[in-house]
C-alpha cells in the first residue's frame, strides 16, 4: 500500500515540477521525477533545511514540499544537460 502511495504522491509532485519548470515529459517521467527528486531532497535537502521525507513515510506538508523542491532542482539540471540551458 505504501507503495501506491509514494507511486501517486511522486507523480503529482513530478507533474507540479514539470509545471513549474516546464519540461512535460508524460505520466510515466511525471513519476520518476517526484520519485527521483524525493530521493535527492530526502539526501541532500534534508540535512540542510529540515523537513520531512516521502520515502520514509511522512506526508506532511514539509515533506511535499521539500520532496517539490527537489523534483524543481532534478528538473533544471536536466534541463540544462538536455538543452544546455535551465
Amino acid at each position: 500500500m505504501n507503495l501506491i502511495i509514494l507511486l501517486i504522491v511522486g507523480g503529482l509532485i513530478g507533474w507540479v515540477a514539470s509545471m513549474l519548470v516546464g519540461g512535460g515529459g508524460g505520466i510515466l517521467m511525471n513519476v520518476v521525477v517526484g520519485i527521483v527528486g524525493a530521493l535527492v531532497a530526502g539526501f541532500l535537502l534534508n540535512p540542510l533545511i529540515g523537513g520531512g521525507n516521502i520515502m520514509s513515510g511522512d506526508l506532511s506538508l514539509s515533506a511535499i514540499a521539500v520532496s517539490l523542491l527537489g523534483s524543481v532542482l532534478l528538473l533544471l539540471v536536466l534541463n540544462l544537460v538536455r538543452r544546455g540551458r535551465a
